[in-house]
């Protein structure tokens, strides 16, 4: 692989990516398939929320190879099933050596299952989330140049949390807000700048 111009790696497919999606086949083929792509349904919505709150502290590729076994031992992240989780469910998952065995952040889980079941009476978790999607979005060549917070990102984290959600904090949500394309922090040469239709630069 050779350097493109400032910040992207070209691929030996001949495409522009970001380091961190350049080298790791896990990593490159997230990138190319799903990354920044608009997440608008509940279940996905849930996952992507449960999936962040696990990466607190741990590499992104680390969640992507456990997340089949994440989504075994969640019930494909089914909310009203996860919502019903009790002492005994959070036993076996902390027996199950394929996820994060974090017992706060499976508690969140659960939480956030319920908090995600409460919000339907609202107009539901995906109106809620997305309408903290911001007017502009930036517009990066190297990779120091994208926020990893913003002032969305606080507001939705304060919002989710007043809500009942758990291991939601303002980094974490802007994470969420680039990987399901409420912000697009492609960089500008990326072969995947504005691939998600939410943002046309």
């Amino acid at each position: 692989m050779t350097p493109a111009v400032p910040g992207t790696i070209i691929g030996d497919d001949g495409l522009a990516r970001p380091p961190w999606a350049a080298v790791d086949p896990v990593l490159r083929d997230y990138y190319d398939t799903e990354w920044g792509l608009p997440v608008r349904d509940e279940q996905g919505l849930y996952e992507r929320i449960s999936l962040e709150g696990f990466q607190a502290g741990l590499s992104w590729a680390t969640i992507l190879r456990k997340r089949p076994a994440f989504r075994a031992a969640f019930h494909d992240f089914h909310p009203e099933t996860v919502a019903t989780f009790g002492q005994a469910d959070i036993d076996r998952l902390m027996l199950d050596a394929g996820i994060v065995r974090n017992r706060l952040k499976i508690q969140a889980a659960i939480t956030n299952a319920r908090a995600t079941l409460a919000l339907r009476d609202e107009g539901g978790l995906v109106d809620f989330v997305w309408q903290f999607q911001p007017e502009s979005t930036p517009v990066p060549t190297a990779h120091e140049q994208i926020p990893t917070i913003s002032a969305e990102s606080v507001a939705l984290s304060k919002a989710l949390r007043k809500k009942g959600f758990a291991f939601v904090g303002p980094t974490t949500m802007y994470a969420l807000m680039e990987a399901i394309g409420m912000v697009d922090t492609h960089l500008l040469d990326s072969h995947r700048r504005g691939s998600s239709g939410v943002w046309t630069h």
